[in-house]
């Protein structure tokens, strides 16, 4: 079998109805049970019906992606999958992976996760904040032009827009407050971005002003259990495997407050000899952006038992 890697999607892929196509598949079964009982609710519900604008709340997205990205992994090895020889996730889903890795129970996972969600939504107010993606241009002059940006709001100003996800050589998403969001994204477009397209998001994750929250997360994170992963987990702020507890706390800590580096956490998978990369977990964004990171990757997805099967010949 040849060498690959899992990846686990973060907020954006949610669906109400998304682990329907499991069934009664006893490990995905297990998953759901095991988090509402971690959070004295049952999860398995929202994600089966929704609403929609429920399962849209950061405090359920969280959870309900991290349960569908587990999920995905425990049923492809009770179908007899082979571990992965990397894993990664995109934001929320590098808790995903170090679950996956065997660093972190789910147990600890799914309330940690929820408590991350209400502090990223309690640093910022709802509408004071915004992200947008901004396509078509160079991610070195897309952190110049907030640069720009920056600089015309003077030195003494609340506003603030950065680059926070480096997804492939012609997206990344900025964010930060929504009026220097809003002057970035026009003065993108002039400065020859195709598209700056405003996110349906409730906060600007991953930008500075998410630092409150990455304070009360780390030491929340300094009470939960971590153990040295089994299996290398590329972490999104450095895009380094670390190995210590410590450490693995510190890059969730940065993660929070920092950008998500995705096209240097699939360089890292690539160095490791890796060339198949599958998507764990609901949608195929991941898919997509491994794509257009080096189209010479074999990329594909597990999200319920067709696409298992069609990545299992993917690794024959």
């Amino acid at each position: 079998m040849k060498p690959f890697a899992f990846v686990f999607p973060g907020q954006g892929s949610q669906a109400v109805g998304m682990l329907d196509a499991w069934g009664d598949h006893p490990a995905v079964k297990q998953v759901v049970a095991e988090a509402s009982e971690a959070l004295s609710e049952d999860i398995g519900r929202l994600i089966q019906e929704g609403p929609k604008e429920a399962l849209g709340l950061t405090t359920n997205t969280q959870p309900v992606m991290l349960v569908a990205g587990v999920a995905a992994y425990r049923a492809w090895l009770a179908e007899g999958g082979e571990p992965p020889a990397v894993v990664a996730g995109h934001s929320l889903g590098e808790y995903s992976a170090l679950v996956a890795a065997g660093a972190l129970s789910l147990a600890d996972a799914a309330p940690l996760v929820r408590f991350r969600a209400q502090a990223m939504q309690e640093a910022v107010p709802v509408g004071a904040g915004a992200m947008a993606a901004v396509l078509g241009m160079d991610a070195r002059k897309v952190v110049e032009g907030c640069a720009e940006v920056q600089r015309s709001f003077g030195t003494n100003t609340d506003e603030v827009v950065e680059a926070v996800n480096f997804n492939d050589p012609a997206q990344t998403v900025i964010a930060g407050s929504k009026a220097a969001v809003d002057k970035a994204c026009e003065v993108l477009k002039a400065n020859g971005a195709k598209r700056a397209l405003p996110l349906p998001v409730s906060a600007p994750f991953h930008s500075s002003l998410m630092k409150p929250a990455a304070d009360r997360l780390r030491e929340r994170l300094a009470q939960v259990a971590l153990s040295s992963p089994a299996i290398p987990v590329v972490n999104n702020i450095e895009a380094q495997v670390e190995t210590d507890p410590d450490r693995i706390r510190a890059a969730l800590y940065e993660q929070a407050f920092g950008p998500v580096r995705w096209v240097d956490c699939i360089k890292a998978i690539q160095v490791r000899g890796v060339g198949v990369v599958l998507e764990c977990g609901p949608g195929k964004v991941l898919q997509g952006l491994c794509k257009r990171i080096d189209p010479a990757l074999v990329a594909g997805a597990v999200y319920d038992p067709t696409s298992l099967a069609e990545a299992r010949g993917l690794l024959a």
